[in-house]
């Protein structure tokens, strides 16, 4: 049988289909490349951490060699932590990262920061040798400010003459948004710290200060106009905040929901995610007094989705970019799964 079809039904066809393939193409996942950070000071991930590193990321991972600190005592820049290396892994998938006090570059003399970059570069190179990682680039991370801004570019253009390597650097929000006065670093490309990025209160109906859209909102309409191309820096970690008479103790990332909910200890209060201790005692190393507060501060695959999705409107999807999930050494493969993760890369 023969079917007519009215111009009418073919244009409403034809707008309907239109507006499938726009979708469809809306919807098309990012090309983001997923990465991971190692933050602790020996290497060493279970099966769970393995399989999420090979088949999330494809054994991509930023790990720390060391840090940098300033010693009051001697008086001079020393490095500290420096990773004990227990694991194998693909290790033509490893960027070193260094992290530098702002104390040290507060303290150094110019001669002293090219000393600095010439013994960095030497540790380095013998922790990449000994261990067998072939690398092309590094990360720096350090939160620099106006008044340390000159001696830290200074290092980082001495440290690029000497090594010849990619750099990258992170960034803090106040730094995108404030650039002209803080300043650009000299490398190739920076890596936005997207947590932290609220004030540790210790108010129980304050916003969780990991990552809350209202206070990132300030600042994320700047990230078109930065003059660095940018990877992504996202949070894994949770932590609490330890309060006693309205005043932040301490914050702990090894006091999470499994010690806060044990009800021998703690009780919940009205306000969603605080906890009350009921007697004094000690946990995980930590003295709790009666009547301390807990203000337990999650990241979840819902927080993520939020976060990914408010800077993803801020971020052109014509370049190719990193997401970096910070960190993997203590992450909780039954709180991410793999597709969680790759989603949220996605959405860049």
């Amino acid at each position: 049988m023969k079917h007519h079809f009215s111009p009418l039904y073919l244009l409403r066809f034809f707008l309907l289909l239109f507006s499938m393939i726009v979708f469809a193409a809306c919807q098309k996942a990012g090309k983001a490349d997923t990465a991971f950070y190692y933050w602790k000071q020996t290497f060493s991930l279970n099966k769970p951490q393995q399989e999420i590193l090979e088949k999330a990321a494809g054994h991509k991972l930023y790990l720390r060699f060391f840090d940098i600190k300033w010693d009051t005592r001697s008086n001079r820049a020393y490095p500290e932590a420096v990773i004990n290396y227990q694991q194998k892994t693909n290790t033509a998938q490893i960027t070193p990262v260094i992290f530098i006090t702002n104390q040290t570059f507060e303290k150094l003399s110019v001669p002293g920061v090219d000393s600095l970059a010439l013994n960095t570069h030497k540790l380095i190179n013998q922790l990449a040798n000994t261990h067998n990682i072939p690398y092309q680039g590094l990360q720096f991370d350090c939160d620099w400010n106006l008044s340390t801004k000159d001696k830290y570019f200074h290092f980082l253009k001495t440290f690029k003459a000497i090594s010849n390597k990619r750099l990258e650097a992170t960034i803090r929000l106040h730094q995108i948004k404030y650039q002209v006065k803080t300043g650009v670093p000299p490398v190739d490309r920076g890596i936005l710290m997207f947590y932290n990025m609220g004030k540790i209160s210790p108010k129980p109906e304050d916003p969780n200060s990991i990552y809350n859209e209202k206070d990132a909102d300030t600042y994320v309409s700047h990230l078109s106009k930065y003059l660095l191309p940018l990877d992504i820096a996202l949070p894994l970690f949770s932590w609490s905040i330890h309060i006693r008479n309205g005043t932040v103790i301490q914050v702990y990332g090894k006091i999470g929901k499994s010690i806060l909910s044990d009800q021998s200890n703690f009780q919940a209060t009205a306000h969603k995610n605080v906890f009350k201790a009921r007697r004094s005692f000690f946990t995980a190393g930590v003295y709790v007094k009666t009547d301390d507060l807990f203000k337990l501060e999650e990241t979840d695959k819902n927080l993520l989705d939020q976060a990914a999705t408010q800077l993803a409107r801020h971020l052109s999807r014509d370049e190719k970019r990193t997401i970096i999930y910070y960190e993997i050494g203590n992450l909780d493969p039954s709180e991410f799964n793999i597709k969680d993760l790759q989603e949220i890369s996605g959405r860049f």
